[in-house]
């Protein structure tokens, strides 16, 4: 069972991964959550503890982040905020468990296995969520969310988008996409595509420095973030 720790205490953070190893976990160790949101997107954790009082994006919003794509993997606070309205705040961002700082790593231990069992596998697999750069898309739950927040694409849209993610950074041209997207052969000379390339610009790269939708003329599109 892989766990990944976001706690800005050196000291405490080597002791808490040491702990956890010598129980045949292996941990991860997170200082900041900034940091920790890029390292959750291109891998897969079975559990996530979570201080609150870091650097650059505090814990109860990291949690928020991983509900916005993830409902399933636990998620145990560890703070030494211990009044109830903090928790009450952890628990709102659908936390699974809250530990108070100071605890016995034992408690954690019993905590961390307790939620464990009681995790139940969830329909989606690795093979059903793509990510790319801040990108990911949902192909069993048919959602997209980039640097967190959901994005709201119409059927043809998410077809689009999925088809083009699925390439891998490959150039697909017009034809390729009206077999796969429309599923059958119209006049490849209509702009229909491009007006869908454009819908998913908007949405997709608009609002972002990063642009992850190309065009290599006279060949196709491409969604790479380089």
């Amino acid at each position: 069972m892989n766990i990944l720790l976001l706690e800005d205490d050196l000291i405490l953070s080597a002791e808490l991964c040491k702990f956890l190893e010598s129980n045949n976990f292996t941990c991860d160790k997170i200082y900041d959550g900034e940091t920790f949101i890029r390292q959750i997107k291109n891998n897969t954790y079975d559990l996530y503890l979570l201080d609150i009082n870091v650097p650059k994006i505090n814990g109860l919003d990291v949690c928020q982040t991983i509900r916005s794509f993830d409902k399933n993997t636990p998620i145990i606070i560890i703070s030494a905020y211990g009044d109830l309205s903090d928790k009450k705040d952890a628990f709102t961002r659908l936390a699974d468990d809250y530990l108070v700082k100071p605890f016995q790593f034992e408690e954690l231990l019993l905590r961390v296995n307790s939620l464990l069992r009681r995790k139940t596998p969830s329909e989606t697999t690795d093979q059903d969520i793509i990510r790319i750069d801040d990108l990911i898309v949902n192909k069993t739950e048919q959602k997209v969310y980039r640097a967190g927040n959901e994005i709201s694409l119409t059927l043809k849209e998410f077809q689009l988008l999925v088809y083009l993610a699925e390439a891998q950074g490959r150039t697909v041209s017009k034809q390729q996409i009206t077999e796969h997207v429309w599923e059958h052969n119209f006049n490849t000379n209509t702009n229909t595509v491009e007006v869908y390339i454009n819908f998913l610009r908007k949405k997709i790269d608009k609002d972002f420095k990063v642009k992850l939708i190309h065009t290599r003329s006279g060949f196709g599109y491409y969604l790479s973030p380089l």
